[in-house]
């Protein structure tokens, strides 16, 4: 049994991937179920931003708000972060439509596109700091949220959309899922407190959550793949795009932590992001390819934090 459950640790992400993939080409495959792709895709949807509220309801449960604190390296990592975005929103603008076009975008969202809740639970499991990686989750998405209103027009002169139209949209999505499970977390700290102190021993198993949330997103990366297939050499361009971003932004991300414990922490608030997001991003405000580029960047962020989860419990 515990061989069992050291195996399902060591490669559950792994198996997630191949799930979520499987049941997609399983109902997109399967003739009865093939005219209810829409709706199982929206439950596929809705079920990742529960299971990401939850993943944060459980992380801001273990820390004070005064554990938020403001880190050097949360601005570097943000300035990187902005200035990638726009130096590829800036050479996207420049290239005529077109599948030339295609990657410069990619790399834009990969760039901006802030960080995952579950960043936290993998940053925890390789003892990492939690509070810093909760505190760059929520500055990742203050920026974003007004940041991209400000540069998506430029890119796509053509949208209907208004900056605070884009402002409103982006913030209903980033405000479910960030401001709502930290409130309601506070509110039971600071009311119940037998009752945090239960969430606060089970918190550690939350980790197992991110199973069904990983499924959830690759099934969503298929989704996004078949209906948005764009060619073998504009797909082969998109490959190397999101898997380029993704090893870049772990790398700098550990370079610019000081020390193991904030190299582990930048590495995980920089490179790991919320691919949801980033295949929103791309099928609603740019081209429906581009959200290609999320599901592919949640493959490899996935395979990459499976690496480091097992060369951390095999050394420990």
């Amino acid at each position: 049994m515990n061989k069992a459950v050291q195996f399902f640790k060591d490669w559950m992400l792994p198996l997630a991937i191949v799930t979520g993939i499987g049941l997609y080409l399983f109902y997109h495959f399967t003739p009865v179920l093939k005219p209810y792709g829409a709706v199982l895709h929206k439950i596929a949807a809705d079920g990742q931003r529960f299971i990401i509220a939850l993943l944060l309801f459980f992380q801001f449960v273990q820390i004070s708000p005064h554990d938020l604190r403001f880190r050097r390296w949360h601005l570097y990592a943000l300035l990187f972060q902005v200035a990638g975005f726009l130096l590829f929103a800036a050479l996207s603008a420049v290239i005529p439509e077109g599948h030339a076009r295609i990657l410069p975008e990619c790399a834009m969202i990969c760039l901006i596109c802030p960080t995952a809740a579950a960043a936290g639970v993998i940053t925890r499991k390789l003892d990492g700091d939690l509070a810093a990686t909760v505190t760059y989750l929520v500055l990742a998405n203050a920026v974003a949220t007004f940041l991209i209103p400000m540069v998506i027009p430029l890119v796509k002169p053509s949208s209907d959309y208004g900056f605070w139209a884009y402002v409103l949209r982006i913030a209903m999505k980033v405000f479910p899922l960030l401001v709502l499970p930290g409130l309601l977390a506070w509110l039971v700290r600071y009311t119940t407190h037998k009752l945090q102190r239960k969430l606060m021993r089970f918190a550690p198993n939350s980790f197992y959550f991110w199973f069904f949330g990983l499924t959830l997103a690759m099934v969503l990366a298929s989704h996004a793949l078949f209906t948005s297939y764009p060619g073998l050499p504009v797909l082969a361009g998109i490959i190397a795009v999101s898997m380029a971003t993704c090893a870049l932004q772990f790398i700098v991300g550990r370079r610019i932590g000081k020390g193991r414990t904030a190299s582990i922490t930048a590495g995980q608030a920089l490179g790991q992001k919320n691919t949801g997001f980033l295949i929103w991003l791309g099928y609603t405000y740019l081209t429906p390819v581009t959200s290609v580029a999320g599901g592919l960047y949640a493959i490899w962020q996935n395979l990459f934090n499976s690496w480091e989860l097992y060369e951390h419990e095999h050394h420990a």
